[in-house]
């Protein structure tokens, strides 16, 4: 296998810093390695392979003699600087929100639809962190009876924020303990520490955020369902890292309780935790605190939806992933392993 000239654009951010992490961890074939980030970040380093790579500014220019290139860096960053790597010679696989709807982009999870990367015109996208983390063990559920509703709660964690929002949480955490008057919010809507924000992203007209409808826009492209009805909630939530979501499934045709437990606990990138009987907490269903750095979604509290007429076709679970990995950079590097094959 040859070596690649990889490069990440947003480097130092959380997503971009945990990309360089995934590159190293799933020892995919760099032979030079590009950090791109804002001119103030310039000239600073960060370790890969031990070694220390003097991060550049992010222009076009920079893009030169890239084979890969992960965009980590927001939508109007990626929008203005991407399309340059693509004329430079590059595939692209991006975290940001620009391209995932364009027609002409695959938008992969490759637990799911791997194959759609072979259409792609230089971009492929990767999809929002809460759906990723929906759709791995939904993936599963559907192949068996044919997923056609979704009723999903999403509590995301302060790392859907990147680096920002964690921090502001450490820092009203800390204010909180000590006493000291906490922080006014500038990564979210309101105080996150002990309280919920029930909105992520603007509201259209219907009351839904743009976070909430990404769920049923992306994975009706995602899992090739164009007719997928989707009723999503977003929440944030004061918990550092590692989103859950509540799903409820309706599907198509009837599924037992132990064909689905069968299939989750087989399907990849999923881990089964949903013992209810189990002594430690930990044993009995998925929480963040043991989700958080490492890249399975952890899928427990199986049981039916009683509040289907038709229960031999609903069924409710809870989840938990890692947002800053699976949900985003682990996904990307796993994108970019299938264009190295």
């Amino acid at each position: 296998m040859k070596d690649y000239t990889v490069a990440i654009l947003g480097a130092t951010g959380a997503v971009g810093t945990q990309m360089l992490t995934c590159l190293e961890e799933q020892e995919f074939p760099v032979g030079t390695i590009k950090l791109l980030a804002s001119a103030r970040s310039a000239g600073k380093t960060l370790k890969f392979r031990g070694e220390d790579v003097v991060i550049e500014e992010a222009t076009p220019a920079a893009f030169e003699g890239c084979d890969i290139v992960l965009g980590a860096a927001d939508d109007a960053v990626a929008k203005q600087l991407l399309p340059a790597a693509v004329e430079a010679g590059a595939t692209v696989v991006d975290n940001s929100h620009a391209f995932r709807m364009d027609p002409d982009v695959p938008l992969v999870i490759p637990e799911i639809n791997a194959d759609d990367v072979a259409w792609h015109k230089g971009i492929i996208a990767n999809p929002n962190c809460a759906t990723i983390i929906a759709l791995v063990p939904t993936w599963p559920l559907h192949q068996l009876a044919g997923v056609k509703r979704m009723i999903v709660s999403t509590y995301q964690a302060a790392s859907g924020a990147g680096a920002p929002g964690m921090a502001e949480l450490e820092a009203q955490i800390k204010a909180m303990g000590s006493g000291e008057a906490i922080p006014e919010p500038k990564a979210f809507a309101a105080q996150l520490v002990s309280n919920l924000i029930p909105q992520i992203g603007g509201f259209d007209d219907e009351g839904y955020t743009s976070e909430e409808m990404k769920l049923q826009n992306e994975g009706r492209k995602i899992m090739h369902l164009p007719e997928l009805a989707v009723c999503c909630t977003c929440v944030r939530v004061p918990v550092l890292r590692s989103h859950s979501e509540s799903i409820t499934l309706e599907f198509e045709r009837d599924i037992t309780l132990d064909e689905a437990r069968e299939a989750l606990a087989t399907a990849p990138g999923v881990k089964l935790v949903d013992d209810r009987s189990a002594e430690s907490a930990h044993d009995r269903f998925p929480m963040p605190i043991d989700t958080s750095d490492q890249d399975l979604i952890w899928v427990g509290r199986l049981r039916r939806d009683i509040s289907n007429p038709n229960a031999a076709r609903g069924i409710t679970f809870w989840c938990c992933g890692d947002q800053i990995r699976k949900g985003a950079a682990t996904n990307a590097v796993q994108i970019a392993k299938l264009l190295v094959k």
